[in-house]
């Protein structure tokens, strides 16, 4: 029998045990731009089911964190419209990386340095369970999709373009 495959913790499982969210790991082999895509492919998953978290500003440089379908692409004015910000696009990777704590490509909305608004796509929200980022390039956790409400109180959002 192989030997499940463990994953030091980080911020993000460190914040998920302290609440009780049970979660499974799934580690895999990092590829740079990748993305979820390539994870789902990797882990047999359904690209639907992998969730994406980026981080994005509004027009006056605030951070907010934007969890979307591994498949889909955010509608920035169409989030803009409901967050009620003027314009919203992604953060530069550096930039991200300073909100966070955590590298792009790796960036989970559990256990971030700077707490920010999370707005999740309202669909993310029916299914059973998500795969999304542990805190570390190349590991997915397994979760219910409401834990992200719970935790970071994410606020349902419709900004979902097909990919």
């Amino acid at each position: 029998m192989a030997r499940k495959e463990h994953v030091s913790e980080t911020p993000a499982t460190a914040m998920l045990k302290a609440h009780g969210v049970p979660f499974t790991e799934h580690p895999y082999e990092y590829v740079g731009h990748g993305g979820a895509t390539h994870s789902a492919e990797v882990l047999g998953f359904d690209p639907f089911t992998v969730v994406k978290t980026l981080v994005m500003e509004d027009e006056k440089a605030r951070p907010l964190i934007v969890l979307m379908h591994g498949n889909r692409k955010v509608s920035t004015k169409n989030l803009a419209r409901q967050i009620g910000a003027k314009s919203v696009e992604p953060c530069k990777p550096e930039v991200a990386n300073r909100h966070s704590g955590y590298l792009v490509g790796g960036t989970s909305p559990f256990g971030t340095r700077r707490q920010m608004p999370v707005y999740i796509e309202e669909t993310i929200l029916a299914l059973p369970r998500i795969a999304i980022n542990g805190g570390r390039r190349g590991y997915l956790v397994g979760i219910d999709p409401q834990a992200c409400v719970r935790l970071l109180e994410a606020k349902p959002v419709r900004c979902a373009l097909e990919e």
